[in-house]
């Protein structure tokens, strides 16, 4: 295998990790923050806005994953690399998703 499909498949990995929470939201009818809303990241953007982003997202995830390189779901490399790069993204999501929108380990009981 080429060196340039080990970040492929990790980045491929990231790519379909993030298309989860914008199409989700999307499709949910919900706006969501995406890197296009005011201020980037933070801001929310409108549902149809991130179910295309969310879309693109799993279209370059995939183009990464399958059509970089052979890409083998038997082949335990080519799934800890993908999973690598999306177990780091969903981690990298849920801490700055929680500091947005306060999760509930950060918040006090007021007694």
């Amino acid at each position: 295998m080429r060196w340039y499909s080990y970040f492929a498949y990790f980045f491929g990995g990231a790519f379909l990790v993030n298309a989860i929470p914008h199409f989700v939201n999307g499709v949910s009818g919900l706006s969501f923050p995406t890197p296009f809303a005011s201020p980037p990241g933070r801001g929310r953007s409108s549902p149809t806005l991130n179910v295309l982003w969310g879309t693109l997202n799993a279209v370059v995830g995939y183009f990464l994953v399958c059509h970089v390189g052979e890409f083998h779901i038997r082949h335990i490399p080519d799934v800890l690399l993908s999973g690598a790069g999306g177990l780091l993204m969903a981690l990298m999501l849920a801490r700055a998703f929680g500091r947005l929108y306060g999760s509930p380990s950060n918040h006090t009981t007021g007694k």
